[in-house]
Parts: structure tokens; sequence; C-alpha cells
């Protein structure tokens, strides 16, 4: 027999159930997912099949949230709604509402399409940016740690307040011996910097993009091709700082110029390195952590954006990982 129970929450219009239930249901199928019960719609009311108080609690508190959300004409797309819900599970209203409501406006893509901080930690990410000149971002993939950096750099270029962007990665897979792989410069580190062509194509498209890189506006460029130079004016990134060793990370932090800024972005649970050799960027904020002008931006499980099973499989492999580092 069904425990039925009707929510307690009030839709001001059609336009805004619509909007929260999502096309063909879409968000209240997700939302199935994430409680592990049945929650359907009926007229314009919620239906939930459970005998857990708690969760109709929780989903009340939920529907009012998005409710005040889609009376502000924001869309809410699905993983709006696995953020806000993991968000609202811990009661965090208030971020919510930061986030969503008093948004932050990055940029815009190269078709109008405003983009916005997406999570509490991008937005303290932003402001870390802001205040300092160099800025460790460390998280799993997805959370958006080189996407955010690479769109407020490409922001602030066409605001004219910096000069260059310059992007950089280390080249783990090819062991930095870019000599032996076919073509030139641009050919041979293309395949490692994929993703931030990615966001630079989103904001200017390929052209803009193509033309700035002739022009040298943007570099794009392997991490030994930073030694012996000076970086001034400009928004300098190093992606997959994981993978770099101690020395190229010294190397690296080094090059910072005046009115210019650095952003190091990784992943410590994904380091490439041989075994023996220590990750520069685990060592680099072990050292930097208390020094005034550095800041470091830790972003978790809860920021990734991507599909709802990337969250899934990250936690299964962190469960895998603590057992297996307990008994070693």
């Amino acid at each position: 027999m069904k425990n039925l129970h009707k929510l307690a929450v009030q839709f001001h219009s059609l336009d805004v159930f619509r909007m929260i239930i999502g096309h063909n249901d879409v968000n209240l199928n997700l939302l199935n997912t994430l409680y592990e019960t049945e929650i359907y719609s009926k007229g314009e009311s919620i239906f939930v099949d459970t005998k857990d108080t708690t969760v109709i609690d929780e989903l009340e508190r939920l529907f009012d949230i998005l409710i005040k959300i889609a009376d502000k004409h924001i869309q809410i797309t699905e993983r709006d709604i696995i953020y806000i819900a993991k968000l609202a599970k811990d009661r965090h209203e208030d971020e919510i509402f930061d986030i969503y409501i008093n948004r932050h406006l990055i940029t815009k893509t190269l078709n109008g399409r405003p983009i916005y901080a997406k999570t509490i930690n991008q937005k303290h990410y932003l402001k870390a940016i802001e205040t300092n000149d160099l800025i460790f971002s460390i998280g799993p993939a997805g959370t958006g740690k080189t996407y955010v950096a690479v769109i407020q750099a490409v922001s602030k270029l066409r605001s004219g307040e910096i000069k260059k962007i310059i992007l950089t990665r280390p080249a783990v897979e090819a062991g930095e011996k870019l000599g032996f792989l076919p073509g030139d410069l641009k050919e041979k580190i293309d395949p490692y910097l994929r993703p931030l062509y990615d966001a630079l194509y989103e904001v200017l498209g390929v052209t803009q993009t193509e033309e700035l890189i002739e022009k040298g506006v943007i570099e794009i460029a392997p991490l030994a091709y930073m030694r012996g130079r000076t970086l001034e004016n400009a928004y300098v990134i190093l992606d997959e700082a994981q993978n770099t060793t101690t020395n190229q990370m010294k190397l690296f932090l080094t090059r910072l110029g005046f009115r210019s800024k650095m952003i190091v972005t990784g992943d410590i649970t994904q380091i490439d390195l041989p075994r023996k050799d220590q990750s520069g960027l685990i060592q680099a904020t072990n050292l930097l952590k208390n020094i005034s002008g550095i800041s470091i931006i830790q972003f978790d499980r809860i920021d990734v954006i991507r599909h709802p099973l990337v969250q899934k499989v990250l936690k299964e492999y962190e469960n895998y990982e603590n057992k297996y580092y307990k008994f070693l």
C-alpha cells in the first residue's frame, strides 16, 4: 500500500511549476534518484510516496527554495537541482540564494549567454582571484577550477585590465620530451591543453581565439617554456599542477611579475608522476599556505557540476581509497 503525502508547497504560477518539475518531469525524476523514493506531480501538486517524515520535510523545504528561485525567472537545470538539493539538506538556504539570486556574472559567451558562478566555492574562488595575486585551486574533476580561471581571464582581457593570457600545463604523458612528437609546437601540445581551448572557444569563438593566439595576446605553451621569463601584466594559469615536480613548481611560481596574477589548478587525487617524485602542488600549498597575498581554494565533491553519475563515481573511489590506504 502506498504512503502518499501531498507536499505543502504553493506554486505561484503554472510557468513556475513547469520550470521546477522540468520538461517531461525530468527534474522530478532526478529527485526520485536523489531521494530514493517516488515523487510525482498531479495537476499543480507534488506527491511523495514515503513513510519517512524527514524526507517530506526536506522536500517541502527544497521546493520552497526552488519556487523562490523560479519566481525570479531564473532557469533551473538538472545540475542546479542536484546542487540545491544537497545544500538544502544541510539547511544552507542563505548560500543558495547568494548563488542563484544574488548571482555573480563573470562574462558572456560569444552568443551573449551570461556565465555565472555556479557554486559557493566558485564564488569564493572568483573573490580570491580579485583580491590575491597567487591562487591555488584544488579539487576533483568537474568543479570548474580551470574553466572559471580561463573565463575570468578572458573577462579581464576584454575590459583591458590585462594585456595577455598565458595558459600552461605539464605534459606529463609526453614526459615533456616534445621534440620527439611530430608537428610544430602547437600541434605537439594541443592534446594536453584541450580543456583550456574549450573554455576559450565558448567565450571568444574559434576565429577570435586563433587570432589572439597568432598575435601573442593569448599564449599557450608547455610548462618547460616558462624558464627564464618574467610574466608581467598577465593572467597566468597553470593547469594540472598536481603533475608538476618540486623544481617545475618553483620555476613557475618565481615567474610572477608586477600587475599579474597566477592561478594554479590541480586535482591531488590524480597524480601521474612517478612514485618517487613528490607533487609540486602538494608541496607548494603546504609551504605557502600562511603567506599573505596567496589564497588556497579547496573544492569538494559537492562542487562537481557534471553528470550526477560523476559524483557517485568519485564517492565510490574515495571510499575505496580510504579503505585501501587504511590497511597499508
